[in-house]
């Protein structure tokens, strides 16, 4: 009765099908309705860019605006690719550094395109006021006036009119303006004080990044070849520890229990020696007066309590061995044939290649669009005084609309002129832009989810015709990995489409409360912020949840090709009838492929420190370590390569151990051993499970 109810609950088992021979090949298109949106979507998604394309101009980012509006290093200015603040100072006085940088780094002070930044320091003498600008500025090769400015004009009167700058200060480039050095000395200038300076000088030590920048240009120029070959290593090793698993599964598995078990066990030790030593000091939490955290170190309820869990999990890990023993052998059976499915079809082992170009085709052209969004309509001026209140300044237009090309006439008020402020929200693109940016985020995390189903889909598909092909390798198929990428593009478009789009909704209310809890951050309201964590917690363990139950959809639809729900429901209840397994599968190649990961990147990371730092010596002049000005640099590039190198071919490993996990449950449930039902498992996974194939009569006669 109890087992009958139980099989109610999970759902019956497979029944056997006599036509079945492995993923069906006669299958009709599933999902259709969420394949026409998916295909509607991406063509809306295609005209936002195409939208963005038209009204946006990225310009307004890559390359900085003088006074008149004219870019730096473009047209006219081609040759002067710099833009020169006259007084830099006014950026830090009227605005504040993230304001800055969202209005293009403007402020409110004459700027001009020049081919260099000034290399000296250089201020305007009493004696210089009454000669021309010609023989001031034109002569010496001071060429930062304000384009169209007569020499024979006298520097007074330049300077009362900001078309010259007063004061010059040794610059470096970056972010395409002329940046002062942080060990400049200010000018003695009105308006500007010690702690201005101060403030300026940390804004420069972190925009003053072209040095560096052509440093690390110099490192990568001199070590490529190096970062490649370590890269190459890491691609080596992982597919030789993939490769060797079908060899060295069993004992390396125990090896890393036997491991935990020693960690637990040690630990446990030093929380009991820590302990006994509080214990006769007399040192307990009674006495602590709360300073920091760091306090409860030296208490010893602070170590009971650790010794406590440890033991637990010393007691629950044994336990495991003992009980689960047997299912720990399925599961080092299961990933030795995972070990040698991958061996039969290697050009899985680089699909993970294509999905690395979809996913940077998806990223990019979202990156684009979201910049050429950003950067559109026409940019707005407004006159502009530094005192509005001082004489001559009352009946000037402030803050009234103006044309930076043209030459402001009213000079009765000191200092008025034509300052950017922004961008025109005016036309289709910008009066929605909100709503076209929020389409866009959209449709980058629909996208993305989209090609990491079909990876998981194609690979499925591959590897359940190896597990279903009884006599391996004879009818393993020609080319399974590309007859499973035409099969799940032709019929599963939409049912992939399906699972994505329940995962980017859970994702982007995981991206509106972060969002919502940066706002309320200030906040400082306990039952706010517990509830918030509460709620972020719940979408965190609902998107994991979700991305475990579209996984294995994907291989059922990858082999049975029906929709997404019916392949959804079908693979929970063939994983909730065998949910011991389930969890010791999981945990066995969740320990064994962290160990795969922890050797590929620690052994690159090893092996490029000990090149880069020169600590080889004696491989001869052609293995001579580069000398480099940050070694680390190659190093983190090469462990940040291995890393993403073990991940794509572990993940294909991964894929490979729960598809034939699946395959494996089915076959438990639809076979029997009998010549009419015989099992496709391999003979390491008989014996465990004490069954065999019975054998056909000329076999039986044979023995005889």
């Amino acid at each position: 009765m109890g087992q009958q109810h139980k099989e109610d609950a999970n759902g019956k088992p497979v029944k056997y099908d006599p036509s079945f021979r492995g993923p069906i090949k006669n299958r009709g298109c599933t999902d259709v309705i969420c394949c026409v949106l998916f295909l509607i979507f991406t063509l809306g998604y295609i005209v936002v860019g195409i939208v963005a394309w038209v009204y946006g101009d990225p310009r307004q980012v890559l390359y900085p605006r003088n006074s008149t509006g004219a870019y730096c290093g473009l047209g006219e200015n081609k040759d002067k690719p710099y833009l020169l603040y006259f007084n830099i100072f006014s950026c830090i006085l009227n605005t504040n550094l993230m304001t800055a940088v969202t209005n293009d780094l403007q402020c409110p002070t004459p700027q001009v395109c020049v081919s260099s930044c000034p290399e000296s320091s250089w201020t305007v003498q009493g004696n210089q006021v009454s000669q021309t600008v010609e023989e001031v500025f034109y002569a010496l090769n001071r060429n930062f006036c304000l384009p169209g400015v007569p020499g024979s004009m006298l520097v007074l009167k330049s300077l009362q009119q900001e078309l010259c700058p007063s004061f010059l200060l040794p610059s470096s480039p970056a972010l395409g303006r002329c940046f002062p050095w942080s060990n400049n000395t200010p000018p003695d200038l009105p308006g500007i004080t010690g702690n201005i300076s101060q403030g300026i000088s940390g804004l420069f030590d972190t925009l003053n990044a072209r040095d560096i920048s052509v440093k690390i240009f110099e490192d990568f120029a001199q070590s490529w070849y190096w970062i490649l070959g370590a890269l190459a290593v890491a691609l080596v090793l992982s597919l030789l520890f993939i490769l060797l698993l079908r060899l060295v599964a069993g004992p390396l598995v125990l090896v890393l229990i036997l491991g935990v078990l020693g960690v637990l066990a040690y630990g446990i030790y030093h929380c009991w020696d820590e302990y006994r030593v509080l214990r006769d000091k007399g040192a307990s939490i009674t006495q602590l007066h709360f300073t920091n955290l760091s306090a409860y170190s030296r208490v010893q309820e602070t170590w009971l309590a650790a010794l406590i869990v440890l033991a637990v999990l010393e007691g629950i890990l044994l336990l495991m061995l003992i009980f689960l023993r047997q299912r720990i052998r399925i599961a080092i059976a299961l990933l030795k044939e995972a070990s040698r499915a991958v061996g039969h079809m290697l050009s899985t082992m680089f699909y993970p290649l294509v999905t690395f170009i979809l996913l940077l085709i998806c990223i990019a052209y979202w990156a684009m669009t979201a910049l050429y969004l950003a950067t559109s309509g026409q940019p707005q001026y407004v006159l502009w005084a530094p005192n509005a209140s001082l004489p001559g300044c009352e009946e000037a237009s402030v803050n009234e609309s103006c044309d930076p090309m043209a030459q402001q006439v009213n000079s009765s008020c000191p200092g008025l002129m034509c300052i950017f402020q922004g961008y025109s929200s005016t036309g289709l693109a910008q009066r929605t832009l909100f709503n076209l940016q929020i389409y866009g985020v959209l449709g980058l995390f629909w996208t993305l989810n989209w090609v990491l189903a079909l990876g998981q889909c194609v690979l499925a598909g591959a590897f359940a015709s190896f597990y279903w092909a009884f006599n391996k390798p004879r009818d393993i198929p020609t080319f399974p990995l590309g007859a499973a990428f035409i099969r799940t593009l032709h019929y599963h478009t939409g049912s992939l489409a399906f699972g994505a789009l329940i995962l980017t909704l859970v994702q982007m209310a995981r991206v509106v409360l972060e969002y919502i809890d940066h706002k309320l951050r200030g906040v400082q309201n306990p039952v706010a912020r517990c509830i918030m964590c509460c709620f972020k917690c719940c979408l965190w363990c609902l998107e994991k949840f979700i991305k475990f139950l579209n996984r294995n959809a994907y291989i059922m639809i990858a082999i049975y090709g029906k929709n997404f729900c019916i392949s959804a429901k079908n693979a929970f209840m063939l994983l909730m009838r065998n949910i011991l397994r389930v969890v010791v599968l999981d945990k066995v190649t969740d320990l064994l492929l962290f160990f795969g990961k922890l050797l590929v990147v620690g052994g690159v990371g090893v092996l490029s420190f000990f090149f880069f730092s020169g600590r080889i010596q004696g491989l001869g002049k052609d293995f001579e370590n580069p000398h480099l000005n940050y070694y680390w640099l190659p190093i983190m590039t090469s462990i940040l390569g291995a890393y993403f190198i073990a991940s794509g071919f572990f993940s294909v490993f991964s894929m490979c151990v729960d598809t034939l996990f699946l395959c494996f449950l089915e076959d438990l449930e639809r076979n029997d051993g009998s010549l009419d039902r015989p099992y496709y498992m391999s003979k390491g996974l008989l014996q465990i499970l004490s069954k065999k194939n019975e054998a056909p009569p000329a076999d039986k006669k044979r023995k005889k």
